[in-house]
């Protein structure tokens, strides 16, 4: 008879279960945290909020547990289901979470805010705080939504267009730094292989998407689902109807938007307009 498997009795969910193995292979080391810190020279303070859940580090620093702990990849690999797990998500955000992760064409328009899969660190923390986000809950959805950025940097990322309204590019963010850190982001983005960004002009006029900020997913089966939000509310549209008419009224502001090498200029001259050190 095969023997029985051992139930360890840890966590299932992705984010917990990568804190659980942290203390649980420093404590079969018998290290303490300064130790971890010394060895591997990251501030031991960050070891303790990794195993506690309040953050889940980077990759960088997790290779170096593995390396530390002689578990080739175990840790990594937990970290990355700890980063793509949609429970981190509030509920409303976990099935468009999941659609978007099996994307293979997205295309946005924003009318209000860059959109998260193009958000700095410091633009998503000052978009969270004005939804109500403090404290723990902030730090967790910021790396969260840091997080699900890499799905367009892995190697089967998908192809993004993003139309960006004039508007979100004139509503910078309180710190100058942080708001010239997130439009260097974008001019960099808008270079790289699989993104494509328009910016539409204030002077275009009124159109079908005037109010509206919405996702389109190309899905695997060929099918494409839409999701539209605002700053309270957002919705998954799956019907076929209804995805039409927002992709018709999509095309009508791409048509409006400037072309890519004209928005990537845009950027350039808002870039120009950002202090370049911080003001005293």
């Amino acid at each position: 008879m095969p023997p029985r498997r051992v139930i360890t009795g840890r966590s299932q969910e992705p984010r917990r279960r990568f804190a659980e193995e942290l203390r649980a292979l420093r404590a079969q080391r018998g290290d303490s945290l300064r130790k971890v810190g010394e060895v591997l020279g990251w501030d031991w303070s960050l070891f303790g909020k990794m195993e506690n859940g309040e953050t889940l580090g980077g990759p960088e620093v997790v290779q170096a547990l593995d390396q530390h702990y002689g578990t080739p990849g175990l840790l990594l690999t937990l970290w990355e289901l700890a980063v793509g797990d949609p429970t981190q998500f509030r509920e409303q955000y976990r099935r468009y979470m999941a659609l978007e992760a099996e994307a293979v064409g997205l295309w946005h328009f924003g009318v209000s805010t860059v959109h998260g899969l193009l958000q700095t660190p410091g633009y998503a923390r000052e978009v969270l705080v004005a939804g109500g986000a403090r404290g723990q809950e902030l730090a967790q959805q910021v790396e969260a939504r840091i997080g699900r950025c890499q799905l367009l940097h892995d190697e089967a990322a998908p192809h993004f267009r993003t139309i960006l309204s004039e508007a979100v590019l004139r509503t910078p963010l309180r710190d100058a730094q942080e708001w010239r850190a997130q439009l260097e982001h974008l001019a960099e983005v808008a270079d790289g292989p699989n993104v494509v960004l328009h910016v539409l002009p204030q002077g275009s006029g009124l159109h079908g998407l005037v109010s509206t900020d919405v996702m389109f997913l190309r899905l695997s089966d060929g099918h494409t689902v839409a999701y539209t939000e605002t700053a309270h509310h957002g919705e998954l549209i799956e019907e076929t109807a209804s995805v039409e008419r927002l992709q018709r009224a999509y095309d009508a502001v791409r048509d409006l938007a400037l072309s890519p090498a004209e928005s990537r200029k845009f950027i350039g001259r808002m870039l120009e307009e950002v202090p370049c050190t911080p003001s005293t």
